[in-house]
């Protein structure tokens, strides 16, 4: 009788992919609609430039562009993925599931596709979500993108808010990566924690939805006390995961962070004792993103290759509800 050597399966990434719209719009370009400057956005956020979809182009395009991307990079066919999520707080419509539109888009007509709200920790709880799934043997191969057109809920007579976001879309395939007892370096994502707290809803929220006002609604924020806290919850989840595996900060390659504010990904960082040489950047190019922010750089870190097999990565992102979460994972 032949004895087996146990394992456990691990999700791992395979490929990225990205798209932003073609649409560029910088701080000086805000400044002519509301009374703000590039000098005071760049000083309390980082942020230059932002994307914004165009006229008729929805989220779900923005998504199936980045799909059809990391498909093509993984050298996948549509055929290959078993299921579909879509992290986003700016569907197409109230339902269906905008995930749907994009499987259709795709051509898939297996599996299931569904969206996944948490706001701008969206990305990160489906990434918790992919490694459950993927670890139970639910699921082999899965399509993960982080997709948004905030552009579409803002105030732009609020200049505190609508010079903070921009549109997006990033996304990744992650796959089972079975691995023997005893293997001390598996690649895939190691440890994710979760966490919410709907005590603070009222400090970043939609004003509008079809339960409430029958409206979609304009995003309001109370940025000082989202900052307060964001900072707080970020360095706490992180340390989390850390501790899960037995790692510390000078474990961590590269730091993908929730590209929301510099003030934010940099106090964050200083809290966890990690060198900021590792940190991915992209806020200056993208401003906020929500969801689509973290898959966005990681992307570019990708691209640019910043990130190489065997390195160890930390996700990590907040959002409204308060939702928050971070993940740990070898490249």
């Amino acid at each position: 009788m032949t004895s087996q050597t146990p394992s456990r399966r691990y999700a791992r990434f395979v490929a990225t992919g990205a798209y932003l719209p073609e649409r560029v719009v910088t701080n000086e370009e805000l400044g002519k609609l509301v009374d703000t400057s590039d000098e005071w956005i760049n000083a309390r956020t980082g942020i230059r430039r932002r994307h914004m979809a165009a006229d008729g182009e929805m989220t779900s395009d923005l998504a199936t562009r980045a799909a059809e991307q990391a498909l093509n990079n993984a050298g996948l066919d549509i055929a290959d993925i078993d299921l579909i999520m879509v992290a986003t707080a700016t569907p197409d419509n109230t339902f269906p599931a905008t995930a749907t539109k994009v499987q259709a888009n795709l051509g898939m007509t297996h599996g299931a596709a569904f969206d996944l709200a948490a706001v701008c920790s969206g990305f990160v709880y489906g990434l918790h979500m992919a490694d459950a799934l993927i670890g139970s043997g639910k699921a082999t191969r899965i399509l993960l993108i982080g997709a948004e057109t905030f552009s579409r809920i803002l105030d732009w007579e609020d200049r505190t808010t609508c010079v903070l976001f921009g549109d997006g879309a990033g996304a990744v395939i992650l796959e089972a990566n079975d691995v023997a007892d005893g293997d001390t370096s598996p690649q895939g994502i190691l440890a994710s924690e979760i966490r919410s707290d709907g005590r603070h809803y009222d400090l970043l929220y939609v004003d509008g939805g079809p339960s409430a006002t029958q409206t979609v609604g304009l995003l309001r924020m109370k940025g000082k006390e989202v900052f307060k806290h964001a900072v707080r919850n970020l360095a706490q989840v992180g340390t989390a995961v850390l501790d899960q595996t037995g790692m510390t900060a000078q474990d961590i390659d590269i730091v993908l962070p929730h590209q929301a504010n510099k003030r934010i990904i940099d106090a964050t960082v200083d809290k966890l004792k990690i060198n900021p040489d590792n940190v991915m950047l992209t806020v200056q190019d993208h401003g906020n993103t929500s969801a689509a922010s973290v898959p966005l750089a990681l992307h570019r870190a990708v691209e640019e290759g910043k990130v190489k097999s065997g390195d160890i990565a930390l996700f990590e992102a907040m959002g409204g509800g308060f939702t928050w979460g971070a993940v740990l994972a070898r490249w």
